[in-house]
């Protein structure tokens, strides 16, 4: 006889499956990954914080009034494209405008083989690393870098090699005591304006250095352009690609200037790798969306996108002001930091502090920030941070920076 509690017990019947655990059946290249940028981007619409963590641009500078109109036009008259699977290069017409869009601000247009339209900046990343690293393959990147690069790359088992930077950008005699001392090195991901993380910019003569040095070496040279166009004062310095179209594949995304919820960019290069990239997106998502393509093509042939960088740069300079006079009001003694001349960062070194830890002390005074240990594809380092003032008011940033202070000096005790 069977008590009640086991008579209610699910009995299995032919074919059904019991729980189980998947975990031993994981692609060996999952293991080790923390999922940084998934806890990044889980914030993005968070509220009851101070937000210095996600690269995010402000939903003030989008352009909801003219995107209305265009989407409207797009929706009643171009259905048939817009709302259609699009080819994998990308639509002619849109690649045409981005062209124009380079000829522009870069000074060089790339012919119809030598671009593509991708699914944003990381989408970029990701068609390179499937098309040109087989394992072990070595690609060098700035220390610290984009961390988004880093995971990648690495996902197609590269072996990451990364090269210091100071105030001027990448050091390039590091890098060509690497590649002279004979390291064979595939990719080159660089990020030459107001980097991420740390805000700094590759100076002239370190890219006319680093374009002659990878020419002599056969490296490619991925170059993200991801802020390029934020700069607070001036034009930009010219684009590695605009110097060397023939060893460098330019990645470009919409998603600081336009805004992100598009997921479009841009690569532009030599053609040959171009088409490879076209081919490794027929094998991902096959194609960028149709409607967004089309939404950012009428965006700059109605001359819109300049108006759009003129009141994005305003509101960024003078948050990434309130951001320095910020730190230079609480963090004395406790800290140094970079001062970017634009984009969305600045990079915080806490001697003697392991950032990592300290992330959840500031969460409990409702702040939120990157740890900088996922920015360094080599060395370990766990104490720097990044800030990123885009989508923070100027009161909120002082109010966050003295709380971040005070996290700061009681993890040093």
């Amino acid at each position: 006889m069977t008590s009640g509690l086991a008579a209610q017990q699910p009995v299995p019947g032919p074919g059904s499956l019991l729980p189980r655990s998947w975990s031993h059946r994981l692609a060996r290249r999952s293991a080790g990954q923390d999922g940084v940028l998934t806890g990044i981007l889980a914030l993005a619409n968070a509220t009851g914080v101070i937000n210095f963590s996600g690269g995010f641009p402000d939903p003030s500078v989008f352009p909801t009034g003219v995107l209305a109109e265009i989407t409207e036009r797009l929706l009643r008259d171009d259905a048939g494209v817009a709302m259609q699977y699009a080819p994998s290069q990308g639509i002619q017409t849109t690649r045409e405008a981005i062209s124009d869009r380079l000829a522009e601000s870069d000074g060089r247009r790339p012919g119809p083989d030598e671009l593509m339209v991708t699914s944003g900046g990381i989408d970029a990343v990701t068609l390179i690393g499937r098309s040109m690293l087989d394992a072990g393959d070595v690609v060098v990147v700035e220390e610290p870098t984009y961390l988004g690069a880093i995971a990648g790359f690495a996902g197609f088992d590269a072996r990451m090699r990364g090269v210091p930077v100071d105030d001027d950008g990448m050091c390039v005699d590091a890098l060509a005591e690497l590649l002279d001392g004979g390291l064979a090195v595939k990719v080159l991901y660089v990020i030459p304006e107001y980097q991420n993380p740390s805000g700094r910019t590759l100076s002239l003569s370190r890219r006319h250095a680093l374009v002659e040095l990878c020419r002599r070496h056969s490296v490619l040279i991925a170059e993200d352009v991801a802020y390029r166009e934020l700069g607070f004062t001036g034009s930009p310095l010219p684009s590695l690609w605009s110097l060397a179209p023939e060893v460098v594949v330019q990645m470009g995304t919409f998603s600081k200037t336009f805004f992100p919820g598009v997921r479009l960019g841009w690569a532009a290069g030599p053609p040959e790798v171009v088409a490879a990239l076209v081919v490794a997106k027929q094998n991902s998502d096959q194609c960028a969306g149709a409607l967004g393509q089309r939404m950012i093509e009428a965006f700059l042939r109605g001359r819109h996108f300049d108006a759009q960088l003129v009141r994005a740069r305003a509101l960024y300079r003078a948050r990434g002001e309130a951001m320095q006079a910020a730190l230079a009001k609480h963090l004395p003694g406790l800290g140094t930091w970079t001062t970017p001349e634009g984009g969305f960062f600045s990079w915080l070194h806490l001697p003697g502090v392991d950032t990592t830890a300290m992330s959840a002390a500031a969460r409990g005074v409702d702040v939120a920030y990157v740890p900088g240990a996922g920015f360094f594809a080599e060395r370990i380092d766990n104490e720097h941070l990044r800030l990123s003032f885009s989508r923070v008011g100027e009161a909120e940033i002082d109010d966050g920076v003295a709380r971040l202070a005070g996290v700061a000096a009681a993890a040093r005790r």
